[in-house]
């Protein structure tokens, strides 16, 4: 990892973004951000590129809404 937003994960998620220093919010990113690069690792073993790109939006929004649900309060 090249940074505190090196690859592509942790690009797409602003993994260095946390301005409260939430913990779950931290742990959420970091997460996702994980799973995507998985997916990037998953084209480059010849896994169906179009199949790994929607993964990788899909997660995308999914850390904004988990960010979004760990950040609100009732």
């Amino acid at each position: 990892m090249n940074g505190a937003e090196g690859t592509e994960g942790m690009k797409r998620v602003r993994v260095g973004f946390n301005p409260a220093k939430d913990d779950n919010v931290g742990q959420i990113k970091l997460g996702l951000a994980l799973l995507i690069d998985k997916m990037d690792e998953l084209k480059q073993d010849g896994c169906n590129p179009r199949e790994c790109a929607v993964a990788q939006t899909k997660l995308e929004e999914a850390a904004m809404w988990a960010v979004k649900a760990a950040t609100s309060k009732l």
